[in-house]
Protein backbone atom coordinates (compact mmCIF):
# COMPACT_ATOMS: atom_id res chain seq x y z
CA UNK A 1 0.00 0.00 0.00
CA UNK A 2 1.27 3.22 -0.85
CA UNK A 3 2.66 6.05 2.01
CA UNK A 4 2.18 9.51 0.87
CA UNK A 5 3.95 11.90 3.72
CA UNK A 6 3.49 15.62 3.15
CA UNK A 7 5.85 17.83 5.23
CA UNK A 8 6.83 21.85 5.01
CA UNK A 9 3.70 23.54 5.97
CA UNK A 10 3.02 25.97 8.98
CA UNK A 11 2.12 29.56 9.76
CA UNK A 12 3.24 32.42 7.09
CA UNK A 13 2.70 35.73 6.64
CA UNK A 14 1.01 37.51 3.29
CA UNK A 15 3.66 37.71 0.84
CA UNK A 16 5.84 34.90 2.56
CA UNK A 17 6.90 31.58 1.22
CA UNK A 18 7.20 28.03 2.37
CA UNK A 19 8.32 24.66 0.16
CA UNK A 20 6.42 21.77 0.57
CA UNK A 21 7.76 18.02 0.45
CA UNK A 22 5.73 14.81 -0.34
CA UNK A 23 7.68 11.75 -0.15
CA UNK A 24 6.01 8.38 -1.96
CA UNK A 25 6.64 4.93 -0.96
CA UNK A 26 5.93 3.12 -4.11
CA UNK A 27 7.69 1.44 -7.23
CA UNK A 28 8.23 3.09 -10.64
CA UNK A 29 7.41 6.42 -8.84
CA UNK A 30 9.53 8.40 -11.99
CA UNK A 31 6.46 7.17 -14.20
CA UNK A 32 3.55 8.71 -12.18
CA UNK A 33 1.67 11.63 -12.93
CA UNK A 34 1.48 13.56 -9.61
CA UNK A 35 -0.28 16.67 -8.19
CA UNK A 36 -0.43 18.99 -5.31
CA UNK A 37 -4.20 19.23 -3.99
CA UNK A 38 -5.51 22.05 -1.15
CA UNK A 39 -9.04 21.58 1.13
CA UNK A 40 -9.90 24.79 2.81
CA UNK A 41 -12.22 24.59 5.63
CA UNK A 42 -15.98 23.95 4.23
CA UNK A 43 -14.71 23.63 0.44
CA UNK A 44 -13.90 20.92 -1.72
CA UNK A 45 -10.53 19.42 -2.14
CA UNK A 46 -9.35 20.98 -5.63
CA UNK A 47 -6.29 20.35 -7.54
CA UNK A 48 -3.70 22.97 -7.52
CA UNK A 49 -0.21 21.98 -9.40
CA UNK A 50 0.35 18.56 -11.72
CA UNK A 51 3.68 17.52 -12.71
CA UNK A 52 3.78 14.49 -14.77
CA UNK A 53 6.45 11.71 -15.60
CA UNK A 54 7.53 14.22 -18.72
CA UNK A 55 8.52 16.69 -16.31
CA UNK A 56 5.93 18.96 -17.77
CA UNK A 57 3.78 21.24 -15.29
CA UNK A 58 0.10 22.57 -14.82
CA UNK A 59 -1.06 24.92 -12.61
CA UNK A 60 -4.87 26.30 -11.23
CA UNK A 61 -5.39 29.72 -12.19
CA UNK A 62 -5.28 30.70 -8.66
CA UNK A 63 -1.45 29.73 -7.77
CA UNK A 64 -0.25 30.16 -11.54
CA UNK A 65 3.03 32.15 -11.28
CA UNK A 66 3.15 31.84 -7.49
CA UNK A 67 3.32 28.08 -7.48
CA UNK A 68 6.33 25.61 -8.46
CA UNK A 69 5.95 21.95 -8.86
CA UNK A 70 8.54 19.82 -8.97
CA UNK A 71 10.25 16.41 -7.89
CA UNK A 72 13.13 14.49 -7.99
CA UNK A 73 13.14 10.55 -9.08
CA UNK A 74 15.74 9.69 -7.11
CA UNK A 75 14.27 10.48 -3.56
CA UNK A 76 10.63 9.70 -4.98
CA UNK A 77 9.40 13.00 -4.10
CA UNK A 78 7.54 15.70 -4.97
CA UNK A 79 7.96 19.51 -4.06
CA UNK A 80 5.76 22.52 -4.33
CA UNK A 81 7.16 25.64 -3.46
CA UNK A 82 5.25 28.37 -2.80
CA UNK A 83 5.51 32.27 -3.06
CA UNK A 84 3.80 35.18 -2.56
CA UNK A 85 1.41 33.32 -0.47
CA UNK A 86 -2.14 35.00 0.37
CA UNK A 87 -4.61 33.77 3.27
CA UNK A 88 -6.94 32.36 0.50
CA UNK A 89 -3.71 29.74 0.38
CA UNK A 90 -5.08 28.80 3.82
CA UNK A 91 -5.45 25.06 3.28
CA UNK A 92 -4.70 21.23 4.34
CA UNK A 93 -2.14 20.57 1.58
CA UNK A 94 -1.78 16.80 0.30
CA UNK A 95 0.03 15.18 -2.48
CA UNK A 96 -1.07 12.25 -4.42
CA UNK A 97 -1.48 10.93 -8.44
CA UNK A 98 -2.33 13.49 -10.74
CA UNK A 99 -5.76 11.18 -11.18
CA UNK A 100 -6.08 11.09 -7.27
CA UNK A 101 -6.26 7.11 -7.44
CA UNK A 102 -4.34 6.57 -4.19
CA UNK A 103 -5.11 6.92 -0.44
CA UNK A 104 -5.06 10.38 1.15
CA UNK A 105 -2.23 10.78 3.46
CA UNK A 106 -2.40 13.35 6.19
CA UNK A 107 -1.53 16.46 4.49
CA UNK A 108 0.11 19.57 5.63
CA UNK A 109 -1.78 22.68 6.97
CA UNK A 110 -0.77 25.99 5.77
CA UNK A 111 -1.89 29.37 7.60
CA UNK A 112 -1.66 32.11 5.76
CA UNK A 113 -2.22 35.09 8.14
CA UNK A 114 -0.65 38.42 9.40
Amino acid sequence: QVQLVESGGGLVQPGGSLRLSCAVSRRLFSIRDMGWYRQAPGKQRELVASIYSSGSTNYADSVKGRFTISRDNAKNTVYLQMNSLKPEDTAVYYCNLASAAWSWGQGTQVTVSS
